[in-house]
């Protein structure tokens, strides 16, 4: 299959490309970046250059695709959520233009809960067009964002934590996951699939992340959502974008995130917290 993806070297994409490549697929990958052409072509890709906000480029790069795959990058410094949004419009203005019959789009474990943006419903939308919905939960990856928090705090502070339960997401498995999908004919017009590696409370992902670290007893902390905003936005994250990410951790934390998850509960991923934690250490006593 001719198969477009989007997130250029990204956690996902650029493993979701080599899954795809030894498959036997014709991988077409888009990067804003001239410079990473080589590596792309090097994994036996074809770069696409240019922007998902360049709509002629996005309707030439779709042209003739069995399946594209869409994700949408938020831009923490943004100080338009609907900017962002807007590029959901492109892509399934894009879609239409060339004649997609299946997409894969990347949204999250919290997507069809938001208000502020409705990220799934621009797809929904779509006619003719098989559409799955992939929602993974908190990638371990945002473990990264997390390490001056640790320093200078000693602790994880947000607006959900303790005792919720998380369905925690290595990109890796993700990336399985997606693959796995688009090699799988579409039977209905719209699906969602849940993504997870592990399910934790953040008090028990915290005990893990802290003993590879040389932290033992690292607790994950909830405070209220205005006061972590404000912390947020003291990080360099715009206004409009902290408020949006406190929106997002309020349905993780107020359960309705796991009820809808707990109804379409996936196979669990074979990459596990205490995996990545190695790996986190390392960086972490390193940088």
């Amino acid at each position: 299959m001719k198969i477009v993806l989007t997130g250029s070297l990204g956690n996902i994409s650029k493993p979701l490309t080599e899954i795809l490549v030894k498959q036997g697929h014709q991988v077409i990958l888009i990067s804003t970046n001239p410079d990473k052409q080589a590596r792309i072509k090097a994994m036996g890709a074809q770069p696409a250059i240019g922007s998902i906000r360049d709509l002629p480029f996005l309707i030439n790069t779709f042209t003739g695709a069995d399946v594209v795959y869409c994700m949408n990058p938020l831009d923490f410094t943004s100080r338009s959520v609907s900017a962002w949004d807007e590029n959901m419009d492109n892509y399934t203005r894009a879609i239409s233009e060339a004649g997609i019959k299946r997409v894969v789009v990347l949204t999250g474990w919290v997507a069809h809960l938001l208000e502020s943006v409705r990220p799934e419903e621009k797809f929904e939308a779509l006619t003719g067009v098989a559409v799955t919905f992939v929602r993974p939960g908190p990638f371990y990856s945002n473990f990264y964002h997390l390490k001056e928090m640790i320093r200078r705090q000693g602790m994880i502070i947000s607006n959900y934590g303790g005792e919720d339960m998380v369905a925690f997401a290595a990109p890796e498995d993700i990336a399985v996951a997606i693959a796995g999908e688009i090699n799988t004919p579409a039977v209905t017009r719209l699906k969602v699939k849940y993504v997870a590696s592990e399910e934790l409370t953040c008090t028990q992902a915290a005990q893990i992340i802290g003993e590879a670290i040389g932290i033992p007893g690292l607790q994950w902390i909830v405070f209220p959502g205005e006061q972590v905003k404000q912390t947020l936005e003291a990080s360099g994250v715009s206004p409009e974008v902290a408020g949006l990410l406190v929106e997002m951790q309020e349905n993780m934390h107020n359960g309705k995130a796991q009820k809808d998850y707990y109804l379409n509960r996936p196979v669990l991923g074979k990459r596990k917290l205490r995996d990545f934690a190695r790996e986190y250490a390392t960086w972490y006593h390193q940088n």
